[in-house]
């Protein structure tokens, strides 16, 4: 993949951010049919928006039908702010949605509607910073301030610029480690350079808390672009030429870290096709949180079914109906409600609870089924039975 990626970068010749910074301009100070597909959101959350963001909106799909309340959302490359006012509403007085977007066009237009949303809402939770969404520690704000005071006039200066960067980074992180619960964007990480789309998962995965998770709509291709599209500017601002291959998508959030990654929504129809090429929407879901040390509990989960094994991000196997042996940081992921695996994992945990400080080492190299005495315990010898009249389940007695 990474020969790919060089040749689009290549062949865009450097203009991709130019490209895209212009049309989207444009979009914002006049409605472009365009530039990404259709796209149905609920009907109750968008009516009470300003027309004028609704007419503004470019993108493919809908995280926030996966977002909570109460949750901290991110949305990378928030535009005229439709998603994250949609948001604000979902997450309810006691979340927060922050939009992050590096066009000052669109930054104005979402901006000026702040007051009037919260008016309408009752509460305030939503506000909008400009950065670059694969560098979302530096606040441009805060660089251009910087700028403002020390002109660049000499190639040392650039020097102290770039040093007064990295400080803001460290110092003063827009966005900090772990700090949000769901990262959120529709129709944007196709927008972005090549080189840069490694760092954008990668800052994705480093501002979300453990347990928390992408929601990620895109415009995904069923083949690799062609040079012809690869070199056409405006196949850049408009969502083609900078779209990642299905399975490479889905790759991607891998080798960021993330661990139960899903497509929750793929468009049926293309919305396009060049050269006979397809070109449609999708919506993935990821997780962060299977780092960490892998700690021996004695627990033990089920897999369900009704695949006769699965295997996942970390490579356990398991097998349809049998005690399989995991670590403590598994055995969470696996039997969390709200985690990507649930409904369709039993589990099985060890009748007397095993310390923390007393626990060793698991070895999660290996798939290995675990025998019951393990969880019961090698001296459970209780016989009981059934009462009179009792019932072992609402599916059981007629």
């Amino acid at each position: 993949m990474a020969s790919v990626e060089s040749e689009r970068a290549v062949a865009a010749g450097g203009n991709v951010e130019a490209a895209v910074l212009r049309r989207y301009k444009e979009g914002a100070r006049q409605a472009e049919d365009g530039l990404c597909c259709p796209t149905k959101y609920d009907e109750e959350s968008v009516s009470f928006l300003p027309r004028e963001i609704v007419e503004k909106d470019y993108g493919c799909g809908d995280p926030s039908r996966y977002v909570r309340a109460g949750e901290a959302v991110l949305d990378l490359g928030s535009g005229a702010g439709k998603v994250c006012y949609i948001l604000a509403q979902k997450v309810g007085p006691e979340g927060r949605v922050i939009g992050a977007d590096f066009n000052d066009e669109m930054l104005a237009l979402s901006r000026k509607y702040i007051d009037e949303v919260a008016d309408r809402l009752g509460y305030r939770n939503v506000r909008f910073v400009k950065c670059k969404i694969q560098d979302l520690a530096l606040s441009l704000d805060k660089a251009q301030a910087w700028l403002d005071a020390h002109p660049i006039t000499e190639v040392e200066h650039l020097y102290e610029f770039q040093a007064e960067c990295d400080r803001l980074r460290r110092k003063e992180p827009l966005i900090s480690d772990a700090s949000v619960d769901v990262v959120v964007s529709n129709c944007v990480l196709n927008l972005a350079r090549p080189e840069d789309k490694g760092t954008l998962f990668a800052e994705m995965h480093r501002v979300l808390r453990r347990g928390g998770r992408a929601v990620i709509s895109d415009i995904v291709c069923d083949e690799d672009p062609t040079p012809s599209i690869l070199s056409d500017p405006d196949l850049w601002s408009g969502c083609i030429a900078g779209a990642m291959r299905e399975d490479v998508f889905l790759e991607m959030f891998e080798r960021a870290g993330f661990y139960g990654i899903e497509i929750v929504s793929r468009q049926d129809e293309p919305w396009q096709t060049i050269e006979g090429i397809e070109f449609r929407s999708m919506t993935v879901q990821a997780f962060k949180g299977k780092e960490g040390p892998c700690i021996e509990r004695n627990q033990a989960v089920v897999y369900k079914g009704p695949w006769r094994c699965v295997c996942d991000d970390d490579g356990h196997t398991l097998y349809r109906g049998q005690r399989m042996a995991v670590c403590d940081k598994t055995f969470d992921i696996m039997t969390n409600p709200a985690g990507p695996y649930a409904g369709q994992i039993v589990s099985v945990a060890p009748r007397e609870d095993v310390p923390l400080d007393k626990a060793g080492a698991f070895d999660c190299n290996r798939s290995v089924t675990r025998h019951p005495r393990e969880t019961k315990g090698l001296e459970y010898r209780p016989t009981v039975t059934a009462k009179e009249g009792s019932c072992c389940g609402p599916d059981c007695c007629g």
